[in-house]
């Protein structure tokens, strides 16, 4: 279990050109990869234009879903481009510019808005737009309890037995809406999909590298020819415009028609929200860790994610915008391009920015017919569950053990069966308020706390984990094969001390990495 580095492969992996690719990750995404698929952590070797490619592949990417939050409860679509785009930057500040996340808009709380605002009333909305707020502000309470206790002793609550069938979880539930939308017309949704593999499988240099930007112009064209797509919306936007109204924001608010008793409603109604959302983050942010073989859940730290995620939510709900949540679409992307350096979503959120001034633009992209959408929707969404499968294998997660198969049984039927259910989420009325839980959020707290009840002998112990967290690490985290620090001039005695510390196959990724990599001076 430990790994070892000489001198040698130190230097000559720190003194490899920008934009190379990366050694792979032992056992990980990288291994057995065929010629020219290996993972770019780097993008700026490619050159500015590919990475202006790849970051109107991850906005497009995102832009179905994200816009369809304001169409569906009466927000603006030009500011949730808008704090899309600073959120996602806000996020990248916080975590240290490390993840590669895009930020979008959150469905979770839907419900929400719906409650205090059924009809999209832009009265009441600003009331919902408070209470989003609020719940954005448990973010941060979370966030300082990891940064309390360490995310080794957290994680150990978050298993890959755990979030594997979580991130599962999310690629099914959002599966229906890509079929639906691909019914609209399944020639074009076909096509979205045939150009997305062709791309993928078959193309060479920047076309296997951009599918799904090719998809959704390739469908989008075919779907006008057909007479899919209405432009009269086009015709008559603006060039340019502002993407946020006073009215529309909270700070509207407070004056002497404030309703104090709405407000109240609205916040206690809304807060329990975040914590679906919340958890949906861990496995956003184990996800995209598992995509890219890098263990972001220690380093930045789950503690600066969710900071990151719960401040961009303030802000965008403060300015009448949906709430904010890492975005499965975008995971997907990086699962099927292979580009994972956080520049290029970065060059996606300023996109957005840019793009959110441009009512025209908001117009074209509101055009695009649902079966474009829903053809790009189902090959993203397929991604993200086989790379929550890879997480289990990856993980070596033992089936063979009842425990392991109970687990998992009980997070996917949960999660998936009160989606499909006919109401859709379990309702609790709690002193008069009505509280939807999701699905998601009901089966991943069953499959916490089966996680904690059911014995694990295989794990290691609590006093295990406590020593060890209250080690400090001397270095980042790094994956396999990403190399040694330069510093590391104890390299063999910290991982003869590491292989003393042998974790078992459930051990999560954060505490495995811990154990392998951590050097104590």
């Amino acid at each position: 279990m430990s790994k070892q580095h000489t001198q040698h492969d130190d230097q000559a992996l720190d003194q490899a050109p920008v934009g190379s690719p990366e050694p792979a990750v032992a056992g990980g995404p990288d291994e057995g990869a065929p010629a020219g698929t290996a993972p770019v952590y780097d993008a700026r070797g490619l050159g500015l234009p590919k990475m202006g490619l790849f970051g109107l592949q991850h906005m497009f990417a995102m832009f179905g879903a994200t816009i369809l939050v304001p169409t569906l409860t009466g927000l603006s679509v030009s500011a949730t481009l808008l704090f899309a785009g600073i959120g996602t930057l806000l996020f990248h500040l916080v975590s240290r510019g490390q993840v590669p996340a895009f930020l979008g808009s959150s469905f979770a709380f839907i419900a929400g808005y719906a409650a205090i605002a059924p009809n999209g009333e832009p009265e009441l909305l600003p009331y919902a737009c408070l209470g989003v707020a609020c719940a954005g502000l448990l973010y941060l309470v979370l966030s300082a309890l990891f940064r309390v206790f360490g995310p080794l002793r957290v994680m150990r609550f978050f298993p890959p037995v755990v979030t594997g069938p979580i991130v599962i979880s999310i690629g099914l539930i959002l599966a229906s809406s890509a079929i639906a939308n691909c019914e609209t017309n399944w020639l074009v949704a076909v096509i979205a999909i045939a150009i997305i593999v062709v791309c993928n499988i078959w193309g060479r240099g920047m076309i296997r590298i951009i599918p799904i930007l090719l998809g959704v112009i390739g469908a989008y064209v075919v779907a006008a020819l057909l007479g899919e797509a209405d432009f009269s919306g086009v015709a008559a936007a603006d060039w340019i415009g502002l993407p946020v109204l006073w009215d529309n924001t909270v700070f509207s608010l407070f004056g002497p028609g404030f309703d104090s008793g709405l407000a109240l409603t609205a916040v206690i109604t809304i807060m329990p929200l975040a914590f679906a959302t919340m958890i949906e983050h861990i496995g956003d942010m184990s996800a995209i860790s598992s995509t890219c073989g890098r263990n972001y859940i220690a380093e930045p730290g789950l503690h600066r994610t969710l900071l990151g995620d719960g401040l961009a939510t303030i802000l965008a709900s403060l300015f009448g915008a949906p709430a904010n949540t890492t975005y499965g679409e975008n995971t997907g992307v990086l699962a099927l391009t292979r580009v994972f350096d956080p520049r290029v979503v970065r060059l996606a959120a300023v996109f957005a920015i840019v793009f959110s001034f441009c009512p025209k633009f908001a117009a074209v992209i509101a055009a695009m017919p649902a079966c474009v959408i829903g053809g790009v929707s189902l090959v993203l969404y397929g991604m993200i569950s086989a790379v929550g499968i890879r997480n289990l294998v990856e993980n070596h997660v033992d089936f063979t053990r009842s425990r392991n198969v109970l687990i998992t049984a009980i997070v996917l039927v949960l999660s998936l069966g009160i989606a499909y259910s006919a109401t859709g989420a379990i309702t609790l009325v709690v002193g008069g308020i009505t509280i939807g839980l999701s699905g998601l959020a009901v089966g991943s707290v069953a499959g916490i706390l089966l996680n904690v009840v059911l014995p694990d002998d295989a794990a290691p112990s609590a006093d295990a984990v406590d020593e060890l967290a209250a080690r400090p690490a001397s270095r980042p985290l790094r994956r396999a094969g990403e190399g040694a620090t330069p510093d590391s001039d104890a390299g063999a005695d910290a991982a003869t001390a590491a292989g003393d510390r042998t974790p078992g196959a459930d051990v999560p990724r954060a505490l495995e990495d811990e154990l392998e990599n951590e050097v104590i001076r």
